[in-house]
């Protein structure tokens, strides 16, 4: 068997209707499954206008607007037409990318019809209630979310980080790591414009710390706004400049009244404003990867993040930047410090990190997730199963 032999059914919540790092994963996998002779058919909430076109197939999922996050969808269910498509279809091996209703459903169906099923996880959903001020559900999500998994016959981790912490966490006796990849076309040193940066008012002689992605409080925004309010006490000089666009937007803009934001970017525009940085700033630690740190790494920039799961896979500390207890305000500012006022540390940092993210090539790392199928396939096919569950909790 091989992959033109993979008929894939590929559950998400969010294929291509409001972008980010995951969903441009999966349909970057897509096309590399199609341009290989894989079949592969989406099963995703849609919407009329979304914000990139979808690479294959999809099929329809009945969904709701998320309170509070309308531009999320929440599938309500796997309706009988799904049902019907998944039939006629006939994959033999099912993949789920997120633990939500119509995952949950996905995989029962699986299990019915005795078909192996695998999860790539993109998220660490056990992370967000503590923004919300209900730190004490973190507990009830991690058992969801083992629940979810273990019924899964192997996941796939974005980083050897994160798939070491899903072990600690008992999510699966199987974990795989499916990585992610750069485009080093768009990300690259030789993107940096100082005319784009000038019309903005920012100085050639100016240092900006950048920060990149969607503007929702679980990215680490108060930590980030923290740190800088610290650089400006100290009397550091440095220019703030935000690329992204979310429901947080207004909030930050308040507690970075000097920033400079220029809303969601894309394609070659994100690659000049990413190269355009002097330094990236990724405090979040909801990631499972971190693909702003690696684009930031391949187009030559330091970076300071958060030591959590994902940027201590891809930042060597005090050598492509550094990485800092999460929340640590004080030693943000030291870091950020550091590559504002050393101008050979930071182009050592940024020089280093450029180099790291050369081994990071999409048709090398999605080829790693299709060998992963072909042995999830291989195994359930000789009578292999998830292990049986302990009586201990």
């Amino acid at each position: 068997m091989d992959v033109s032999d993979l008929r894939i059914a590929l559950f998400s919540g969010n294929y291509n209707y409001v972008r980010d790092g995951a969903n441009q994963a999966l349909n970057r996998l897509v096309g590399y499954l199609l341009d290989n002779g894989a079949n592969v058919r989406i099963y995703s909430p849609t919407v009329e206008e979304p914000d990139f076109e979808a690479t294959g197939d999809v099929v329809h999922i009945p969904a709701l607007a998320l309170p509070g996050r309308a531009e999320y969808r929440a599938p309500i269910r796997l309706s009988g037409r799904a049902r019907r498509d998944i039939a006629e279809f006939s994959p033999n091996i099912f993949h789920v990318a997120s633990p939500e209703i119509l995952g949950h459903r996905a995989i029962t169906l699986a299990r019915r019809w005795d078909i192996p099923v695998v999860a790539s996880v993109h998220t660490r959903f056990e992370t967000y209630p503590r923004y919300y001020g209900l730190a004490f559900l973190e507990p009830v999500t991690l058992a969801i979310l083992r629940r979810f998994y273990r019924r899964c016959d192997a996941i796939f981790a974005p980083s050897e980080s994160m798939a070491q912490v899903l072990r600690e966490q008992r999510m699966s006796y199987d974990v795989g790591i499916w990585t992610r990849g750069i485009d080093r076309e768009i990300f690259k040193p030789e993107r940096r414009d100082p005319e784009w940066r000038r019309s903005f008012g920012i100085e050639d002689s100016e240092i900006v710390i950048g920060f990149v992605g969607r503007l929702v409080m679980e990215k680490g925004l108060d930590v980030f706004s923290d740190a800088i309010d610290r650089l400006k006490k100290r009397g550091v000089a440095h220019r703030v400049l935000v690329v992204g666009e979310g429901p947080a937007r207004e909030w930050f803009e308040r507690r970075l009244p000097d920033g400079i934001f220029v809303g969601f970017q894309k394609g070659e525009d994100l690659g000049r404003a990413v190269a355009s940085m002097d330094i990236l700033f990724n405090p979040s630690v909801t990631e499972t990867f971190g693909n702003v740190t690696l684009e930031a790494m391949a187009a030559g920039l330091p970076v300071v993040a958060a030591r959590a799961t994902g940027s201590q896979s891809l930042v060597d500390d005090g050598v492509t930047g550094k990485l800092v207890r999460p929340g640590a305000i004080e030693a943000f500012a030291d870091a950020l410090q550091l590559y504002c006022e050393d101008r050979e540390a930071r182009a050592a940092a940024g020089a280093a990190g450029c180099r790291a993210s050369e081994r990071f090539g999409w048709d090398q790392v999605n080829q790693a997730l299709v060998d992963g199928y072909l042995r999830v396939i291989r195994q359930h096919a000789n009578g292999g199963d998830t292990p049986p569950r302990s009586p201990v909790p």
